[in-house]
């Protein structure tokens, strides 16, 4: 694989594990106020989401990044016709 190929597979995998990370410790707030969100979180904390993203999408693309070059999976390179 050459670099850009595992730039985008980092920015794939960065992605998907925001959406999984996200979730992590929302609590809804307690005072609503008029014209806000009752599904808001109060403190969303999207810094260290965003490191703990960053740590966890850094360790599965090592793995998904091994797994090809081991050729423990395959991607086809091959064009036809």
């Amino acid at each position: 694989m050459n670099w850009f190929l595992d730039a985008a597979l980092y920015v794939i995998v960065w992605w998907i594990t925001l959406f999984a990370v996200l979730p992590w410790g929302v609590k809804p707030v307690e005072e609503r106020e008029p014209g806000h969100d009752p599904g808001a979180p109060a403190r969303p904390n999207l810094w260290k989401k965003a490191i703990a993203t960053t740590l966890v999408a850094a360790v599965l693309w090592y793995v998904i990044h091994s797994a090809l070059i081991w050729e423990l999976a395959r991607i086809r390179t091959q064009t036809y016709g």
